[in-house]
């Protein structure tokens, strides 16, 4: 079956949405900063989405998607959390996994202490931080890129470095990730570093040491925003595998860049928790 589109009304904003045909348990794929759902064209278009219903939405503020009606209680993991949330439950879905990259992964984390129906997560680009300055000091890396990441305006230069560097520098380059970054909201971006400076939200690095659901962490070798070092430095209470996954050679976004690497991980993974 082909995938299909349209857009769905929530008191957050208008969220558009792409599904997968797969007949198989509902899965959540949230993206990351200034990007869109046509990142996991990869997933929802192949054996995952024929064998899964792949619910891939695009956050307020980003893709089609409209402005969040209030920025302040939208744009942030908490405010994306309880619209991803609203989704589920419009659509009628009691019991779901995740896949979250950078920005939804950390949107994944908070919708755990939200939803009791949600099965498990798996994020990839996110290492689970206090969100305080120290605490996302210690899982990223420093770049200019992470500089970009809170900051309303863009100029075209700033664009095209953000849409050629967030999904890695070996990724493929398509033109819809600079139209995804030009397209979003500016508030979007300044709000959700703002809110995560300043502690709005679940201290996620407290949550993944005490979690009773089953979370998998994967992780490109050649990452060049997240911590690896810090990442498997973690004392995960529930982490599938046993272990976070690194991906030799792999930036930013492996669904994207090496889907014949990621996705058989990410099909194992559905197939245990589902």
């Amino acid at each position: 079956m082909p995938v299909t589109s349209y857009v769905l009304p929530t008191s957050h904003a208008s969220i558009a949405i792409s599904e997968s045909g797969g007949s198989g348990p509902p899965v959540l794929l949230i993206h990351g900063n200034s990007s869109c759902k046509e990142i996991f064209r990869n997933q929802l278009e192949g054996p995952i989405g024929r064998r899964w219903r792949l619910i891939a939405i695009d956050l307020p503020g980003h893709g089609r998607s409209s402005d969040a009606r209030n920025p302040r209680r939208t744009y942030g993991m908490p405010g994306y959390a309880d619209m991803a949330v609203e989704v589920l439950d419009i659509l009628g879905i009691a019991r779901f996994a995740v896949l979250g990259w950078s920005l939804g992964g950390h949107i994944g984390l908070e919708m755990f202490t939200r939803h009791a129906g949600m099965a498990g997560l798996l994020i990839t680009g996110t290492p689970p931080v206090p969100l305080t300055p120290e605490g996302l000091g210690e899982g990223f890396l420093p770049s200019e890129h992470m500089g970009l990441a809170g900051q309303a305006a863009f100029s075209e230069e700033d664009a095209l470095a953000y849409a050629r560097n967030t999904a890695g520098l070996n990724a493929p380059y398509e033109p819809f990730l600079l139209d995804a970054v030009k397209r979003t909201d500016g508030r979007a971006r300044e709000n959700m570093i703002g809110g995560a400076v300043a502690g709005w939200g679940v201290d996620e690095l407290r949550l993944v040491r005490t979690l009773n659901r089953p979370l998998a962490v994967i992780s490109g070798g050649d990452e060049p925003f997240v911590n690896n070092a810090y990442l498997q430095s973690i004392r995960f209470a529930n982490l599938w595998d046993g272990k976070v996954h690194i991906l030799p050679g792999i930036g930013h976004a492996p669904f994207w860049e090496a889907p014949g690497i990621f996705d058989p991980l990410f099909a194992r993974f559905l197939t245990e928790v589902l």
